[in-house]
């Protein structure tokens, strides 16, 4: 399946009131070669196991692969994956007829705020709630796979 997603940084914080659901998400690296990013997430009390593709050259799209596991697989899994695993909390926040998912990291990305929206296409309309800031769509450093290398308290 083909992923397509823009990526923004958060200026305020407005978006937790507004969040419907909030789950906490531990997630590690087997392998963070761009053309296949291999990830082990704990989302919640879920286990899944995610292979990601190359982008497109803007940064929108690329092939995912997800399969549910079971939770103690992944956290074994977990054991396995490369060194900076990525600890955050994700806030589903329902705008028009978007969801953005934003994350708040934790440990040495603390501080950094990203907010995601999936699309049907590139060009899809969407509307932009006022906490949105700065795009920084296909910018590599703000991949959780390029997080988990250098962490935003590196930058």
């Amino acid at each position: 399946m083909i992923e397509i997603e823009r990526k923004f940084l958060v200026k305020t914080s407005v978006f937790k009131q507004e969040a419907y659901q909030k789950t906490r998400i531990t997630q590690g690296f087997l392998s963070t070669n761009p053309k296949r990013i291999v990830r082990v997430r704990v989302k919640g009390d879920k286990g899944f196991l995610t292979i990601k593709g190359k982008s497109n050259k803007s940064g929108t799209s690329r092939f995912e692969w997800e399969k549910e596991i079971p939770v103690l697989e992944a956290q074994q899994l977990l054991v396995l994956c490369k060194k900076g695993v990525i600890d955050k909390m994700r806030y589903e926040v329902k705008v028009d007829s978007h969801i953005f998912e934003v994350d708040e990291f934790f440990g040495d990305n603390k501080g950094l705020i990203v907010a995601e929206i999936e699309l049907n296409n590139e060009n899809e309309p969407f509307t932009k709630p006022n906490w949105l800031g700065k795009e920084v769509t296909g910018k590599t450093k703000y991949y959780n796979s390029q997080l988990s290398k250098k962490s935003f308290s590196k930058w």
